[in-house]
């Protein structure tokens, strides 16, 4: 660590023009450091320390050879691509063995409400912590239009209440797995988990073996595709710097700060007292979350993340069925990173925009943001299409969201690894409000046996 320290020291300076060096040499001296933290990767030979390691290179790649750079974006979207494979076959296995093989399904009404009150509380906190830490930052205020740019918003209609009831009950369980829609999945899981729970032993045990291997598989079919995490993670990133650079950062550094400040503010302030009130051992918690959260935020995709938090989770001591049941609904009805956003976002437009707007008017926007931002975690850049139909909702432009747009992707790394760490502690949270928490954490194949033995029982 003390080469790549001093390299990025010796860059840093050259940058500030503090010393003078050649290029060529700060980038020999960058390389030797990686190098050495590649070797020091395949001594320690652990996954999570190749996954950081391979965030630095692909930023010094995106950093050095840009236009290779975002080449090697096809990498990542494999990476992406073998992920979603997993992820409904993974949650209809684990779902179906939690709930049928234990047949309690007075628990699942219980886990239900749980985890929307909890889900519904954080979130709110969310929206009000965006919504101070823009209306003090003024991040917006003073800020030039664009007159035009290249990139195109994508068309949006206006959400109602009805549709947003509707978008969470599946019509055809094939096209909600097709699009992604995960809400959908765990509905449809559910409801054949209790239909399976009901039907006579003789048809149960068959259906239940079925996806107790088929849950199995998937966990191992995940441990194969974390093989290529490194490399899809570091595309991911060497992609990001390659395309936007890194001096974005600077010009648009307040907006910036403001969304990471606030998202700090929301770990330390509501998440960790959550955690101690439900007594996490911590440590253990965030060692747990260093793969899945780093995933997060080199791909900006909280489902590349979701199939290793699960497996995670379930190590740590939270039983099985409570991972499947809670992780997969706080995807839809628990993105705290993203709701934070949302309301941060909004203001930030109408600040950009010259738009007054009133405690109260501002206050319903977040009332509106917390119904909108339900049920929409498989529509592509969702958080965009939900401000877009809030902004219209509120007569407020559109042109500042491309001032947003410039730094999206470094926005959503922060928002989707809050949203990863989130939904992570509420498994644990309702894990211990059920009373199912194990101090020693688990292991698969022992929750395995122990799920075989409950249902043969």
């Amino acid at each position: 660590m003390i080469p790549f320290t001093l390299a990025a020291i010796l860059t840093v300076l050259a940058d500030l023009n503090w010393i003078a060096l050649p290029a060529t040499l700060l980038l020999v001296v960058r390389w030797l450091a990686i190098i050495g933290l590649v070797y020091y990767a395949i001594r320690k030979k652990s996954l999570t320390t190749w996954i950081l390691i391979s965030m630095v290179v692909g930023a010094e790649i995106g950093n050095d050879f840009p236009e290779a750079a975002v080449n090697l974006r096809v990498l990542s979207q494999i990476f992406l691509r073998l992920i979603k494979t997993i992820i409904a076959p993974l949650l209809f296995g684990t779902l179906v063995v939690g709930i049928a093989g234990h047949s309690d399904l007075k628990q699942v009404g219980r886990m239900g409400w749980k985890s929307l009150l909890y889900f519904e509380v954080v979130t709110t906190i969310a929206l009000f912590i965006g919504l101070a830490a823009i209306n003090i930052s003024q991040a917006g205020v003073g800020i030039t239009l664009p007159e035009a740019s290249h990139e195109k918003l994508p068309d949006v209609a206006k959400q109602s209440i009805s549709d947003v009831i509707l978008h969470i009950f599946p019509e055809n369980i094939a096209k909600s797995i097709a699009d992604g829609q995960v809400l959908q999945i765990v509905v449809f899981s559910v409801l054949f988990a209790i239909a399976l729970a009901i039907t006579k032993e003789q048809y149960r045990k068959p259906v239940l073996r079925f996806a107790e291997s088929l849950s199995e598989v998937m966990f191992k079919f995940t441990s194969i595709i974390m093989y290529f995490a490194p490399v899809g993670v570091g595309a991911a990133i060497a992609y990001t710097v390659g395309h936007m650079g890194l001096g974005i950062l600077v010009n648009l550094f307040q907006l910036l700060a403001t969304l990471y400040l606030a998202l700090l503010a929301f770990l330390l302030l509501v998440l960790f007292p959550v955690a101690l009130i439900a007594k996490v051992p911590v440590k253990k918690f965030i060692q747990a979350l260093i793969e899945p959260v780093s995933i997060a935020f080199a791909t900006t995709s909280s489902e590349a993340a979701l199939p290793k938090a699960m497996e995670a989770m379930t190590r740590l001591g939270v039983p099985r069925k409570i991972v499947a049941f809670v992780m997969p609904t706080g995807y839809s009805f628990n993105l705290d990173g993203s709701t934070l956003y949302l309301s941060l976002a909004s203001v930030f437009v109408a600040q950009a925009a010259g738009v007054e707007m009133t405690f109260g008017q501002q206050l319903l926007m977040v009332f509106t943001l917390m119904l909108t931002s339900k049920g929409v975690a498989g529509v592509p850049r969702a958080t965009l299409v939900i401000l877009l139909g809030t902004l219209a909702s509120f007569g407020l432009p559109v042109e500042p969201v491309f001032i947003i747009l410039g730094i999206d992707e470094l926005m959503d790394m922060a928002r989707t690894s809050v949203n990863v760490i989130g939904n992570c502690l509420a498994t644990v949270v309702i894990a211990r409000w059920e009373g199912e928490f194990n101090e020693n954490g688990n292991s698969i194949e022992a929750e395995d046996e122990a799920l075989q033995v409950e249902g043969k029982v």
